[in-house]
């Protein structure tokens, strides 16, 4: 099965991209830029779905696996359309 983890790559991203992590096991969230992971290690040319993968919770004693999502970092705006 693919998705959209498996087709982007860190590099891809723009370096002030944040990316949502939250662990699978305690629920604690954090975020972090693109540019964070790459200068944690990171390699540009890893797919997301490898980074999620090879990254751990960093809560005390945790050490749980994490799910990655983007962060939406645009505006949001309210609904303007009507009923004719």
């Amino acid at each position: 099965m693919t998705s959209w983890k498996d087709t982007l790559q860190l590099g891809d991203l723009d370096p002030d991209q944040r990316l949502e992590l939250t662990c699978k096991l305690c629920g604690h969230v954090r975020y972090m830029t693109s540019e964070a992971i790459l200068a944690a290690g990171g390699r540009a040319s890893l797919y997301l779905d490898e980074v999620e993968s090879r990254t751990a919770c960093r809560m005390r004693g945790c050490k749980g696996k994490i799910r990655l999502a983007l962060a939406h970092t645009g505006d949001t705006s309210g609904f303007v359309g009507g009923m004719a």
